[in-house]
């Protein structure tokens, strides 16, 4: 780890050494509670487009930074809940680039991630309204490899905002974030319902639009269908999502077909596959294979490699291909995870020919 990361991160830690794992919880005594809880996710990213590095702190937008409440009130056997979870406003890794530093703290309305109300049952199943995840959030990032902070599905999480350069050395405006995406379903203002697990199936549907950005028409309709089972040594999970998208009036529609799934068995080795279709604006396949380990007593030890390749994002007939590393370490005395990311980036097009970019990132994960 950097030194400049490993000490603000140990100076953060030592005051709570020792009630790190305490919750901050309240209980009425009456089925009901308070619970507050966060993270903080610093990191130190570094990209290089083939003729000049870039590199600064920065937020993993993978994970970030945020802190959040939950109250919840026991009804029986059904329980109603309120989620409230903000980002903190930290420079995204995301959106750092060639030619542009955000402001290290810059909060604004669409940081918030969550302002929900849900109502789960015993028997029909649950029931949300308001700020929170679409039925298709997560579909396409079901991952068990325990690596997803430091390398997974979501390419443009460690360095969206970055350009390739073309074969002169000249900033193209192609973007990481254009050329690879996995179509993930978002959070949104939203009425949503999942049924009860049947045979260890959970069915999904939603409807919403965007709320946090101003004069946005954005709406969205999305159903998904999620498994999640272990059978004899093989811990499994699964989604399958579709989604259509409306992004304005008078834009026309298209809609989005993604789907994952991970199998760990006990031995710690795990693989992850993911694909995507965006009608007419490309696919992609994903795969990647890991390894969990308890190598060193201070907690568990995770390493994958990654592949993805994407078509036709940036440019008809274009391919775009991404290879990774990554490697978390597990601290549990103090809910800590080391993790260092390793990607490269290349892509290319019928009429053009881009330089090949790579990205660092290592950073810790604190959750409270």
């Amino acid at each position: 780890m950097h030194p400049i990361v490993r000490n603000l991160t140990i100076a953060s830690l030592l005051p709570l050494a020792n009630t790190a794992a305490a919750e901050m919880k309240y209980e009425n005594g009456n089925g009901g509670s308070v619970l507050l809880y966060g993270q903080l996710d610093p990191a130190y990213l570094s990209f290089d487009d083939g003729v000049e590095t870039t590199s600064d702190f920065v937020d993993n937008s993978a994970s970030n930074s945020r802190v959040g409440l939950w109250l919840r009130q026991d009804y029986g056997a059904n329980v109603l809940s309120f989620n409230f979870e903000t980002a903190l406003g930290f420079r995204q890794s995301g959106g750092l680039s060639q030619i542009f530093t955000p402001k290290a703290v810059n909060w604004q309305r669409t940081s918030i991630r969550k302002v929900d109300l849900s109502f789960k049952t015993d028997r029909f199943g649950t029931f949300y309204a308001g700020q929170g995840s679409m039925s298709t959030d997560g579909v396409a990032e079901v991952d068990l490899s325990g690596t997803t902070l430091a390398t997974y599905v979501s390419i443009p999480d460690t360095a969206g905002a970055f350009e390739f350069r073309d074969s002169a050395g000249a900033l193209s405006g192609r973007f990481i974030v254009g050329s690879f995406s996995d179509f993930d379903g978002g959070r949104r203002g939203r009425v949503r319902y999942d049924t009860p697990s049947f045979a260890n199936f959970t069915l999904s549907v939603s409807w919403g639009e965007e709320i946090l950005v101003e004069d946005s028409d954005l709406e969205s309709t999305a159903i998904s269908l999620r498994y999640k089972n272990t059978v004899g040594d093989y811990k499994i999970e699964g989604a399958l999502g579709y989604a259509e998208i409306r992004p304005a009036k008078l834009v026309d529609k298209f809609h989005d077909t993604i789907g994952s799934i991970s199998v760990l068995h006990t031995s710690g080795v795990s693989v992850t596959l993911a694909s995507g279709d965006r009608s007419n604006e490309g696919n992609y396949t994903y795969g990647k294979l890991g390894y969990q380990g308890d190598w060193l007593s201070i907690g568990e030890t995770a390493v994958s490699i990654d592949y993805y390749r994407g078509r036709e994002r940036s440019a008809e007939g274009s391919s775009a291909t991404s290879v990774g590393f990554g490697a978390v370490q597990s601290f549990d005395n103090v809910n800590v995870q080391a993790y260092f990311g390793y990607r490269t980036y290349e892509l290319s097009e019928p009429v053009e020919s881009y330089q090949d970019a790579s990205s660092v990132i290592f950073g810790a994960r604190w959750k409270f």
